[in-house]
């Protein structure tokens, strides 16, 4: 699961019009001290925190031609991640610098209507909220913070941010990203989490793990060389990375929002791939929780290296100092049941309970939660649908559910 600062014009006249309507959430006075994480009252504090990813490939499978249709689609969908024992829907509701919501930012998804920026006539993301809070679930809203487009999809309208702002965006082989390295658009990105935060009932923020999408000097040789900064480009990067981390944060504190992001499974990896200093967040409290993407078995061995295993990359990560309060929590890859993990040895994901032994080791590897990678991985599994119930029976039984 990227950046800008914006001019609204005619489009804010439009699109706020709608936003007016919404229950609005006020932000903090500035005088008062802003909390570390969403704060929840009374004995829903200890919580668990067990996720399911909603991503935008099951919000291809959901029905958008009414509020009705949408409605029906969710509460099935609501109802089988409660009975799954979670506590937090993870919704992709930003994908591609477009929204499942109305906004004076984004245009909507072409993912409601096939076409970018066309309003389908109601607020998926409104009902969401009301659906997942009737069920007792808390919903996190999970933004991709700089991807325009995946190739060349979606088609882009007149009202995208690289439309409107082409000086913003950056384009590599994959696709088209805001420009990291752009005040303007980490500016934007935040303003735009604020008008998240304000007009829904979100529980939190949630950062999936597209932050720079190349390690090519190219991409940004010109912005780095203008920059004049003494860092190396690696380093100048991932400040720019940590700027908007910390500038996302500020928002959030000010909402009382939690703010979380799920980072590459390997620490390494985020730090020299994707410019993604996770280590530091921990350890300065940018985000309220981190959620690895630990997608990998516990069998996991690769010409004879484990070093990518579950366990071993859970222990690396609770090894890491952490400022008070803030939470580690891992990713589970669902999405590997029947499919294997590409590990030389094992069956562990042919056996129909992975996840369930990973989330028994959780603890005592210092793991305080955990999210499943996706949905349908779990609850539309037509590939391997006998292995995914038998996963499915497992994990309710490891969260304690009958």
């Amino acid at each position: 699961m990227r950046r800008f600062t914006y001019c609204i014009f005619l489009l804010a006249v439009f699109l706020l019009a709608p936003l007016a309507a919404l229950p609005r959430r006020t932000a903090a006075p500035a005088a008062t001290p802003a909390p570390t994480a969403a704060p929840t009252a009374g004995p829903a504090a200890a919580r668990p925190y067990r996720a399911v990813w909603v991503s935008y490939l099951e919000w291809e499978q959901v029905d958008f031609s009414s509020a009705d249709a949408f409605e029906k689609d969710i509460a099935r969908m609501l109802d089988n991640i409660r009975g799954l024992g979670a506590t937090v829907v993870l919704a992709q509701v930003r994908p591609f610098g477009d929204a499942l919501y109305p906004s004076a930012y984004y245009p909507f998804s072409h993912l409601c209507t096939g076409t970018q920026g066309q309003d389908p006539g109601f607020d998926p993301l409104a009902l969401l909220v009301s659906a997942a809070h009737a069920r007792g679930l808390e919903l996190e809203a999970w933004v991709n913070p700089y991807r325009i487009q995946a190739g060349q999809v979606p088609a882009l309208c007149d009202d995208s941010p690289a439309r409107r702002h082409p000086d913003w965006v950056k384009y590599t082989e994959n696709g088209a990203y805001l420009d990291p390295a752009d005040g303007e658009v980490r500016q934007y990105i935040a303003d735009a989490l604020a008008e998240l935060c304000e007009n829904y009932d979100i529980d939190g923020i949630h950062f999936d793990d597209y932050f720079y999408p190349t390690t090519d000097p190219a991409f940004d040789a010109a912005d780095y060389a203008a920059s004049g900064t003494a860092l190396t480009q690696d380093d100048w990067r991932r400040e720019n990375v940590n700027a908007l981390m910390e500038l996302c944060h500020a928002v959030t504190q000010r909402y009382g929002v939690r703010f979380g992001a799920a980072p590459v499974g390997d620490p390494e990896q985020n730090y020299t791939l994707q410019y993604s200093d996770a280590a530091r967040w921990l350890r300065q409290g940018t985000v309220d929780y981190l959620m690895p993407q630990l997608y990998w078995g516990r069998e996991y061995v690769k010409d004879g290296d484990a070093s990518h295993s579950f366990g071993r990359l859970a222990a690396a990560w609770a090894a890491l100092p952490r400022a008070a309060g803030v939470k580690l929590y891992a990713g589970l890859g669902a999405y590997r049941i029947g499919a294997g993990d590409g590990s030389d040895t094992g069956s562990e994901w042919f056996g129909g309970r992975a996840l369930a032994d990973q989330l028994n080791l959780l603890a005592g590897l210092g793991v305080q939660g955990a999210g499943l990678y996706r949905y349908a991985s779990l609850f539309a599994n037509e590939t391997y649908a006998e292995l995914a119930e038998s996963e499915v029976n497992a994990i309710k039984l490891a969260w304690q559910i009958d």
